[in-house]
């Protein structure tokens, strides 16, 4: 036999191996982490849509919507204060995407509708559109949490007021620190609240999502799951607003990656929220919510301060509730709205300290559940109602500050 016969003959038998070893090569590849580790989360705190009250929910959105944030709840719509746990891997989600939308007729008079509201080229936005996924993860995580879940502040606080991420928080406001000080000077919201915010919604920047929020918005706008309130509307808007920002800021839609709500960036703005409240704060000529740490700073103390943050004022007073009865139900009728004066709470039992009974504004007889436990209280100020915007949960919001508190404490110890 011939060298080259030789060489023929081994080729055929490296050929025949190769076709034998490749349906093992993939089945291992399944089991292979996808970049990062299996650690690495992917629906950035986010909470779901539309969250009122003491439902740890939500965050900033666009303006009239009732509902993580900025997003409307700043932009978004999220899942009680860190919505990375539930998500799956960015390689999961891609792994379970269902097909392209494709031009159905649903996409087409959506498409037809944004184009001719907002002058873009039809083609542009059909071609957008039609290529986003479906994704069947978004609708599970969008759902809310099984009814007669309890909730429990003091577990939900250990969540975020922890070694690991206070740690990152003193890292993040000693790099942050000029912005955060401008911030504060030109709107009065200071340092430990947007430093709170950011730790609570991305553990700062650290967790952002790895969905495309295009196939995310899309999902909830043309495939909304059944068994909640339909909010199909509002992802529809949200959608629109990221087609007319990637237009005119000639940007690929599908680059953009966040929760599996559509909210984006370290604040996790959702992108209505974005077009309202982000800042471009290093003046430099365009916004940019994962790299710049003065856009981010200056984004989040705008939008507080445009639901009204005063200067000065403290989120929360000590207070006791009075004994289960009418006073008590009466006092938490209004949720985290602030609704009585320091001396209407004190005429219906409620025991407030020194700083408590001196504020002068409305205050809100705030109930933090503890599971079994007994529940614990604050009164909360106009402040603590401003934060909630953010995220319509005042388990979020007593998060953001005690967050925000206990960073601040370890960066002043460590000076």
């Amino acid at each position: 036999m011939s060298f080259c016969d030789l060489v023929a003959t081994a080729r055929r038998q490296l050929s025949k191996l190769s076709a034998l070893l490749a349906p093992l090569a993939l089945s291992l590849c399944m089991w292979c982490p996808p970049p990062g580790g299996w650690g690495q989360a992917t629906a950035a705190t986010t909470a779901p849509p539309a969250a009122k009250g003491n439902k740890p929910v939500r965050k900033p959105a666009a303006a009239g919507v009732k509902q993580k944030g900025p997003a409307a709840r700043p932009l978004a719509a999220r899942r009680p204060a860190a919505t990375a746990t539930k998500a799956p891997s960015a390689a999961a989600a891609t792994a379970t995407s269902g097909k392209a939308w494709g031009a159905s007729p649903e996409v087409r008079a959506f498409a037809s509708d944004v184009a001719a509201r907002h002058g873009l080229p039809l083609p542009w936005v059909l071609r957008q559109l039609s290529t986003a996924r479906r994704v069947p993860a978004v609708r599970d995580l969008i759902m809310p949490p099984p009814v007669g879940t309890a909730k429990n502040w003091a577990a939900y606080r250990a969540r975020f007021i922890e070694p690991q991420r206070i740690a990152a928080g003193v890292a993040f406001w000693n790099s942050a620190q000029p912005w955060l000080q401008r911030a504060e000077q030109r709107w009065g919201v200071p340092p430990e609240i947007v430093v709170g915010i950011i730790g609570v919604e991305t553990y700062y920047g650290r967790v952002m999502g790895q969905f495309r929020i295009i196939d995310a918005l899309s999902t909830l706008a043309f495939d909304f799951p059944p068994g909640r309130r339909d909010r199909s509307e509002f992802f529809r808007a949200e959608l629109e607003a990221l087609l007319l920002q990637s237009h005119q800021q000639q940007a690929d839609p599908h680059n953009v990656k966040g929760s599996f709500a559509g909210a984006t960036g370290l604040p996790q703005f959702m992108p209505s929220s974005v077009a309202r409240w982000a800042v471009d704060f290093d003046h430099n000529g365009h916004i940019d919510l994962h790299s710049s740490l003065a856009d981010v700073v200056g984004s989040v103390a705008h939008y507080l301060a445009s639901f009204g943050w005063q200067q000065g004022m403290p989120p929360h007073h000590a207070v006791t509730a009075p004994a289960p009865g009418a006073d008590l139900a009466a006092l938490l009728a209004p949720d985290i709205v602030p609704s009585f004066s320091a001396e209407q709470l004190t005429q219906r039992g409620a025991v407030l300290g020194d700083s408590g009974r001196a504020h002068s504004g409305p205050l809100a007889l705030v109930e933090l559940h503890n599971g079994d436990a007994p529940p614990s209280h604050v009164a909360g100020t106009q402040n603590f109602y401003v934060v909630t915007r953010y995220n319509w949960s005042s388990y979020y919001a007593m998060a953001v500050i005690e967050l925000g508190a206990a960073v601040a404490e370890a960066r002043s110890k460590a000076r």
